[in-house]
Parts: structure tokens; C-alpha cells; sequence
């Protein structure tokens, strides 16, 4: 029995080695947020490249949240910043109370009429656990564990060249002068990025 088990046992082992490398291969490839893509609200793809050169701040939203409200400061930081390098990324989620259960469409409705917004919405995803949109497990690789989103509206800060830089908490206002300042700070290097770079 023992002769019997020993061979199971080395080709499980071995097994279990080359899955890890493809894992670890995988991971490999992905060099910064630019490798990843979403699918934008209106259900046209939102590859994170297109913003290479620009400051990021994504964050996973929801329409009928206690932090909703922030929507008005993601317009207000995205009214402020756009033309100088930022760009506000929301990304709808039911994974927090249930409270994203719309559509698309209902969704992208609820926040032009609220709150006019017009900057980049991806569509609805998982924001965590096993299911979780791949840029969110490569965010949750970075920092520490208390940096996954452990509610609706957390924010992670993605360099002009694609690094993850910086997250906030739900409770962390988007107009705090935390958030604030570490914008600007991506800002001014996006400013001398190649992809952003003034054609004057």
C-alpha cells in the first residue's frame, strides 16, 4: 500500500508545483493597473492604458449607500482636476450590503440625474473575494490587508505610469486634504508623463 500512495502522493506534489508556477507566471505578466481592463458602463471595453499618463483614483461605488453622497465630491474632484491630469474612475458593486442591486442602465441613470456625473463608470463587478474583478485581486496583493475594500467607496491611487500608489477608507472624504494631496502629487508627474505632455 505504501508503494501505492507514494507515486499518488509525488504526482499530486508535482502538480500542485506546476499550477503554482502558472499562478506565479501569471501574476508575473502583470507589470502595473495598465495590464487590466474593465467593461465601461455603457458596455464598451475601459482599458486602464487609455489612462496611462494620468493620475487614477478608482473607486467601487454604490447608489444607495450612507457614503453615496460622496459622489458629489468625486464630481467636485474630477471638475477640479481633469484638465490638469486625473482621472475619477467609479466602479458599481453589490458586494456591500446589497446595496448596488440595479442595472447598468438604471445605474448610470441614477447618477447623471443626483448628481451629474460624467467621468468613467465601468459596469457592475466584484470588488472581492473569489470572484473579485482581476485588478481588485492585484490591488489586494499591495499594502496591507486593511487596504482590500472592506465597504462601498474605497479608493485606490493609481500613478501616471501605472503604479498603486496610495487607498482610503470608505469614511476618507475624496475632498480631505489627505486624498487631496496625494493627488496632486501624482498630478504634477503626470504632467511631465510623455502621453500627457503639453503640445504647445
Amino acid at each position: 500500500m505504501q508503494a501505492l500512495v507514494s507515486p499518488c502522493r509525488a504526482i499530486f506534489i508535482a502538480l500542485c508545483a506546476l499550477f503554482s508556477n502558472s499562478v506565479q507566471a501569471a501574476e508575473g505578466g502583470v507589470r502595473s493597473a495598465h495590464d487590466f481592463s474593465f467593461i465601461a458602463i455603457e458596455g464598451d471595453p475601459l482599458p486602464l492604458a487609455q489612462f496611462a499618463g494620468k493620475a487614477v483614483l478608482v473607486v467601487n461605488s454604490a447608489s444607495q449607500c450612507g457614503f453615496t453622497s460622496q459622489y458629489s465630491e468625486l464630481t467636485d474632484l474630477w471638475a477640479r482636476y481633469r484638465d490638469k491630469g486625473l482621472v475619477v474612475l467609479a466602479v458599481p458593486s453589490n458586494d456591500f450590503g446589497g446595496q448596488e442591486p440595479g442595472t447598468e442602465d438604471e445605474i448610470k441613470k441614477f447618477c447623471e440625474v443626483n448628481y451629474g456625473i460624467d467621468f468613467p463608470m465601468t459596469e457592475k463587478v466584484h470588488v472581492r473575494g473569489t470572484e473579485a474583478h482581476p485588478f481588485y485581486k492585484w490591488a489586494a496583493t499591495h499594502f496591507s490587508a486593511l487596504s482590500k475594500p472592506r465597504w462601498n467607496f474605497h479608493k485606490y491611487l493609481i500613478s501616471p505610469d501605472g503604479k498603486l500608489v496610495g487607498w482610503f477608507s470608505s469614511i476618507t472624504s475624496p475632498t480631505s486634504e489627505k486624498v487631496v494631496s496625494a493627488i496632486e502629487e501624482q498630478i504634477a508627474r503626470s504632467t511631465a508623463w510623455p502621453n500627457n505632455a503639453s503640445s504647445d
